[in-house]
């Protein structure tokens, strides 16, 4: 099913520069204020392929400098390529909001390309024209993958659990990053190369993160057989792949902040909910929110629920049964709350009637400083549901799923040329 090869890394040299202050965040979770900082962090910090300085400057722009930039960055020597190609087994610790530590482990490899229709590739959200356009216009310009897909494949026996441990006795690069320090290897070995690309040829894989640069891929690779372009590196992207299934695999909840409106009333959360039970937890603190959560909503994973705050130091705990254990819950809350109670259908909602902040935490401040008019704050979905779901050949509704830690760009990159 999925065909996966080892490539020639271009990555940074880490002897003529510190990994931690040119790594960045995915172009899509860098805030706007944050481009400014990240640029001037290090003058080869890998924001500087991905996003312009200001936000304002995006839509104009063609990315044509971007040749320019990755040929200077090579023959300065800040970036070298691998004379071999190989796959890059990365270990990434991390440390959750409530305090969640861990270690994800996962490899970087290149991905052959496949139409969804196949059912190699599987979606799990659907995606927008403006940011597709956007990455077109990077790809084009860079000829090259410089921030990768991010990949689930179920490993439910954790069979390839330990294959590359001895890798990382030595690792190509290190960075102290969050909460200790991330390590990339590389693997050459061809018995365990063929191994890992024989495990994955047996199962399909679903997009975990981005679903805007796999179809950006797509695009591209179907503007280069239209030009008369045969088999060629057109046809692959540069992607990391983790198990599901695995102890550091961590999927957190999106929480939704209602931006306008007034909040309902009592009366009107009885009327518009009459199926669903409440019970009602004092707010001492909003920064003690995502502690409450984990007390009282968590434990309600098994049903269909979710806490409502309005800033008014309570917060509203509702819960009923699911109907069918396949049910969504982001499902429901978008049907039965988002649009039942408020009154936000799919358009609404689509023209940004609710906006996702990052975190619980952020979501109560937000909120508190007059940004929203309630928040809506959700359990996590499971590996289950997201295999289960894209299974079906379906999508969840947007902002449904945030897998922990975020992968940064700049570990490696792919170019597209030979040379």
């Amino acid at each position: 099913m999925t065909a996966i090869r080892p490539f020639r890394a271009l990555r940074y040299d880490p002897a003529r520069v510190s990994l931690a202050q040119v790594l960045a965040p995915p172009y899509d979770v860098v805030a706007a204020q944050d481009r400014g900082m990240l640029y001037d962090r290090d003058p080869h910090n890998a924001v500087r392929l991905e996003l312009t300085r200001d936000v304002a400057d995006e839509a104009a722009t063609d990315y044509a400098e971007l040749r320019d930039t990755l040929a200077r960055w090579r023959g300065d020597g800040v970036l070298v390529r691998d004379r071999e190609p190989a796959i890059y087994p990365l270990r990434q610790p991390f440390e959750a909001e409530d305090g969640t530590r861990g270690t994800r482990e996962g490899f970087f490899a290149e991905l052959r390309l496949e139409d969804y229709a196949r059912r190699i590739v599987r979606p799990h959200e659907r995606t927008l024209a403006g940011p597709r356009a956007d990455r077109l216009k990077v790809l084009r310009a860079a000829r090259a993958n410089l921030s990768p897909i991010f990949l689930l494949y179920a490993d439910r026996g954790n069979a390839l659990a330990g294959r590359f441990d001895d890798t990382f006795a030595a690792p190509i690069a290190s960075a102290a990053i969050g909460a200790g320090s991330l390590a990339l290897a590389r693997v050459v070995d061809e018995r365990v190369i063929r191994d890992v690309c024989a495990f994955l040829a047996e199962r399909p894989v679903v997009v975990a993160d981005g679903h805007h640069r796999y179809e950006t891929g797509l695009a591209y690779r179907d503007e280069r057989r239209r030009a008369g372009d045969g088999d060629g590196a057109h046809d692959w992207i540069l992607a990391y792949f983790a198990n599901a299934y695995a102890p550091g695999s961590l999927l957190l909840p999106i929480h939704r902040l209602i931006l306008k409106g007034a909040p309902p009333t009592d009366a009107a959360w009885r009327e518009r909910l009459s199926g669903w039970q409440r019970r009602d937890v004092r707010i001492d603190a909003a920064g003690a929110i995502p502690a409450l959560l984990r007390e009282h909503l968590e434990p309600l994973a098994g049903l269909h629920a979710f806490a409502a705050d309005d800033a008014s130091g309570t917060l509203r705990l509702f819960w009923r049964p699911r109907a069918s254990p396949v049910e969504l819950t982001v499902r429901v809350i978008h049907r039965e709350v988002i649009e039942g109670v408020f009154g936000l259908d799919e358009a609404a909602v689509a023209s940004g009637a609710i906006a996702y902040p990052k975190s619980a935490a952020q979501t109560a401040r937000d909120l508190r400083e007059g940004r929203g008019a309630v928040a809506l704050y959700l359990n996590a979905l499971t590996a289950e549901d997201v295999f289960r779901v894209t299974e079906a050949g379906e999508v969840m509704p947007q902002k449904s799923t945030f897998f922990h830690p975020k992968l940064p760009t700049g570990l490696v990159f792919r170019v597209l040329d030979d040379g």
